[in-house]
């Protein structure tokens, strides 16, 4: 999302390289770089503008330690500031009352349907609360098909009433069957709408005037760029919402609205979403995403994301074998499995300081590890168990199995060979444990 912003501001830093130290000659140079690719990157030009000059006054009334140069005391203030602008920290969902209730706003086409099915499933996996989502958008049917799949995808019940036209008693309703049947936490989808139609305003005021939700999010295509802003900013002012959702980050876009949105509405970034699976939904972070913006990675949510999928019970079981020396292409392929739960593979390298420039250009499939299933697929179980029995000509018929050549099965055993070392050495420091333990003091 933030390749282009990323590029020119390492770029604007360069300017300070081998600087004895910041000047206000050429600080205002770097600055000027700076608010250029804050505008390029689509960032509303006031928010920019306040932005470099909030910069300027910290780099300049800095006093730079011996040991940190200018170029590196310059993005440390640029991060801590990017962070500031975009809330700081993490802010929460509210899910107070009973049942909590949460209504989603937002135009036609945001991706309020999907997003609100992500949320149900988060809600439940992670918060362990019963989920009613409710099909309050009667304009559109699809919408309504549309999340009674997601919700049998997901587990969780759809309330519905077909037939009816009157979204304000349907909301109504589904609390009111959610009360009977013990359920804690109400999601309302609702119809996409412009600020400008004050029919469809004064509907989805009437739903949160009758349901007084917990929480009531505006959800915006990033794609939309400032126009997500201009268009949080009218909401806002009718619908006076709690937090802001932005979707199809993985989209083309430039990012700018997650830069702007909370400084010109003044109301949190509470979630971000990208692609159709239920699983792509982030609590937003805007110190983790200043990090990303300046391309420093995301170690932090990468380890997060690895606990999610983290089974332990299989996890000790992998590591005795380890110890044994009897890890096999059975545990190979289920350590397979556990990376591809995760998500995008290329999203997944983005996260790794340094990695995801050098990516940036390379097309990473999430069908990466397809030919490794093929070639694992095509040896016997006594094969995969032990793999010292594949010999010169167990490996030729193994390649032709799995519609492969011999130096792809070659190659994949000398994979596995270094996976089961470097596993082994990692298990036997407690490099994992290490990891998770200094991830969670950073949090």
């Amino acid at each position: 999302m933030f390749e282009n912003l990323t590029d020119k501001l390492e770029r604007s830093f360069k300017i300070l390289k081998g600087e004895g130290k910041i000047t206000e000659i050429n600080v205002a140079e770097t600055l000027k770089e700076i608010r250029r690719a804050l505008i390029d990157a689509d960032v509303n030009y006031k928010v920019a503008k306040t932005f470099t000059d909030t910069v300027k006054q910290k780099a300049l009334g800095e006093n730079v330690l011996k040991a940190v140069k200018p170029g590196q005391m310059m993005t440390k203030i640029v991060r801590d500031e990017l962070a500031r602008l975009m809330g700081g920290t993490a802010t929460d969902i509210n899910l107070t009352g009973s049942p909590a209730v949460i209504l989603i706003a937002g135009l036609q086409g945001s991706g309020k349907t999907t997003f609100s099915g992500k949320l149900a499933a988060m809600i439940k996996s992670k918060r362990g609360r019963q989920v009613l989502l409710v099909a309050g958008d009667v304009y559109r049917p699809a919408a309504i098909e549309q999340l009674k799949i997601l919700g049998e995808q997901i587990g969780v019940e759809v309330y519905t009433e077909p037939g009816s036209t009157n979204p304000v008693a349907i909301a109504e309703n589904a609390i009111k069957y959610a009360r009977t049947h013990s359920i804690n936490t109400v999601i309302v989808d609702t119809a996409g709408r412009l600020a400008v139609d004050e029919t469809m305003m004064q509907e989805i005021k009437a739903i949160k005037d009758t349901v007084k939700p917990s929480e009531t999010l505006f959800v915006v295509d990033a794609m939309t760029g400032q126009d997500a802003v201009n268009t949080a900013r009218e909401f806002n002012d009718r619908l006076d919402f709690d937090g802001v959702v932005l979707t199809k980050l993985d989209g083309d876009t430039r990012g700018g609205a997650a830069i702007s949105i909370r400084s010109v509405v003044n109301k949190p970034l509470k979630f971000i979403s990208s692609g159709e699976k239920m699983d792509a939904i982030s609590v937003f972070h805007p110190e983790r995403m200043a990090d990303r913006i300046l391309g420093m990675g995301d170690v932090v949510s990468l380890v997060e994301r690895a606990q999610e999928h983290y089974d332990e019970e299989e996890a000790r079981r992998t590591r005795k074998k380890l110890y044994k020396d009897q890890f096999d292409f059975n545990d190979f392929l289920d350590q397979i499995a556990q990376v591809k739960k995760m998500g995008n593979m290329k999203e997944l390298m983005s996260m790794i300081p340094g990695v995801g420039k050098a990516l940036r250009d390379v097309d990473i499939s999430d069908d990466v590890f397809k030919q490794t299933e093929a070639i694992i697929g095509s040896m016997t179980p006594a094969e995969r168990s032990n793999p010292e029995l594949i010999n010169a000509s167990r490996r030729e018929r193994i390649a032709r199995g799995s519609g492969t050549t011999l130096p792809d099965v070659n190659r994949l055993m000398k994979q596995f060979e270094q996976s089961r070392k470097m596993m082994k050495s990692v298990v036997g420091s407690g490099g994992r444990n290490a990891l998770l333990a200094q991830a969670a003091k950073r949090r």
